[in-house]
């Protein structure tokens, strides 16, 4: 089970949101290329970024924040990237820059022809995150709830080629109230390609319930604000995550 940091971008700082609003920002850092290394040193085999000014503009405005902290993390751990991409060509800039896995998510649901060429120009390295209030998907950074059930499209876009899931209740992130772990199973269940869980992890019970859990495809959990409130020690987490996986 991956314990996978979360660096939240914000006009170039790292922040993190409760419950996606813009304006409930925190700021924990102003250098993201620093955020990075702090993570990496305690551990972490995964980075999640999320540019969130591009996830309400459409496009792409913390490229150089990314860009350092690519260049910190170089090819040591995989980095994940969401917010604003729209576009082949920022899909294949991202790639070049370093970025593993590109996050698809408010674009899938509303242009899902995008998605699947996505997938097919870039086989290995399209993630989708669907964001979910009570089983039905929300897009444009949560702002509207759709009719869509959240595991029929996950099954079309698994059919599409992507590589994994990010499911995250938008009604528990970023709120330290613990994971869906029901939600987030019933989903992994109804797949063959990894989930990774989001949204309200608090502290080390809820890596325990998720580990224990692993098992029904469960690939790893996206933590933020715990790890910088300190209700959550990263490193700790990872430890347990690996002995738990081992038994």
């Amino acid at each position: 089970m991956l314990i996978i940091p979360a660096i939240d971008l914000k006009d170039g700082q790292c922040v993190r949101l409760k419950q996606g609003e813009m304006d409930s920002a925190t700021v924990f850092s102003s250098e993201p290329g620093v955020m990075a290394r702090k993570w990496l040193d305690s551990g972490a085999r995964r980075l999640h970024l999320v540019d969130l000014n591009g996830a309400f503009a459409g496009k792409p405005l913390n490229e150089p924040a990314i860009k350092a902290i690519t260049d910190v993390v170089g090819d040591d751990i995989p980095v994940q990237l969401g917010g604003g991409i729209r576009d082949l060509e920022t899909i294949e800039r991202y790639l070049d820059d370093g970025i593993t896995y590109v996050i698809i998510g408010s674009a899938a649901v509303k242009t899902p022809g995008f998605l699947h060429d996505a997938c097919n120009a870039f086989p290995g390295h399209i993630i989708v995150g669907l964001d979910a209030k009570d089983g039905k998907v929300a897009v444009d950074g949560w702002s509207k709830v759709t009719g869509h059930d959240v595991i029929d499209l996950a099954k079309r876009f698994q059919d599409y080629g992507v590589e994994s899931v990010i499911y995250t209740d938008i009604g528990r992130d970023g709120m330290m109230s613990g994971v869906n772990i029901e939600a987030t199973v019933k989903l992994a269940q109804a797949l063959h390609i990894p989930v990774i869980a989001s949204g309200g992890v608090t502290n080390l019970d809820d890596v325990r319930n998720l580990c224990a859990v692993e098992g029904e495809g469960i690939e790893g959990v996206i933590t933020g604000r715990a790890i910088y409130e300190g209700s959550l020690d990263f490193a700790a987490a990872q430890k347990l995550a690996d002995e738990l996986g081992t038994k």
